[in-house]
């Protein structure tokens, strides 16, 4: 399925494999660098019958506790398969991942059916000495007068899995950026993070509220089209950047427009307390492909 669009050949690609309860985890993992896409999910009979069903994740470097795409794409896979092509539906399917029981609303009204997750983990920040403007700046080729924005600075913030956001103050400044070696290692070293997401204010749609972009090359991902996990997280960054109240904050996002895959992912946030209390990402899935895999 491609996974955030609405419209094939864009987004982010997903393999999802059917009846995968036989397979070891090596082979999950080969199958995984075949597709050499930047995840692919497993799906297995659940743990709990009263859930719809138990899920692995892999990138091509290894497992994933919890993914957005994946989750969004495998939910609206198999809440298609329970009705007749063509009808309108709304149901919930509940995924078993290694973070967590994930629920994920599904519905579909129209051609393209949409999904929203809860994340497993409320994201928080990482306490880590960050590295120098400087550094960070040769690893994305910017300037170092590019990073930062309105009380946005550099952080690390976690929720299953861990990424380092890099707020830059223009568009031109994001689509500039490429990861330039050895700065790149120089600076996920000093971090203990091996992603960097950039993100800047406003987009193609008059309502999008920020563009981004997200660079894993050292765990296989030179650049993803769209990061559900990551726009997740985003939100503890948002709570610290910009003070929110407490209520619901809903935000639009564009991703791997640069790459020629544009993506449209929609976040929510529940803040009580001035703490986040709940997160929630929504986006679409168009099937693409299907077949056999021969093991």
């Amino acid at each position: 399925l491609d996974v955030f669009t609405n419209r094939r050949f864009g987004g982010n690609p997903l393999a999802v494999v059917l009846g995968a309860d036989a397979l070891s985890t090596g082979q999950m993992q080969a199958i995984t660098k075949e597709f050499n896409l930047s995840e692919t999910i497993f799906v297995m009979k659940p743990g709990d019958a009263a859930n719809t069903a138990k899920v692995r994740i892999f990138f091509p470097g290894g497992e994933m506790a919890f993914a957005g795409h994946p989750t969004v794409g495998c939910a609206i896979l198999l809440a298609e398969q329970k009705y007749k092509p063509g009808c309108s539906f709304e149901t919930t399917i509940l995924l078993e991942e290694n973070a967590g029981l994930v629920p994920v609303k599904v519905s579909r009204i129209g051609e393209v059916p949409r999904a929203q997750f809860t994340a497993p983990v409320v994201p928080f920040p990482v306490a880590l000495a960050l590295p120098e403007l400087a550094l960070v700046a040769q690893a994305l080729s910017l300037r170092v007068e590019d990073i930062g924005f309105e009380g946005h600075h550099i952080g690390v913030f976690e929720g299953g899995p861990r990424f380092f956001y890099v707020p830059v103050n223009s568009r031109q400044a994001l689509e500039r950026c490429v990861v330039c070696e050895p700065h790149w290692t120089g600076m996920i070293s000093k971090l203990g993070v091996d992603n960097a997401y950039v993100y800047a204010r406003g987009g193609d749609n008059a309502k999008t509220n920020f563009r981004s972009r997200m660079f894993a090359p050292t765990g296989g991902i030179p650049e993803d089209p769209a990061t559900g996990s990551a726009t997740a997280i985003l939100a503890a960054q948002l709570l610290k950047s910009e003070a929110l109240g407490d209520g619901l904050h809903e935000w639009r996002l564009e991703q791997g427009y640069e790459m020629g895959r544009p993506s449209d992912l929609f976040l929510e946030a529940d803040v009580e307390q001035g703490k986040l209390v709940a997160v929630r990402v929504a986006g679409q899935a168009i099937g693409v492909m299907q077949g056999t895999l021969e093991i």
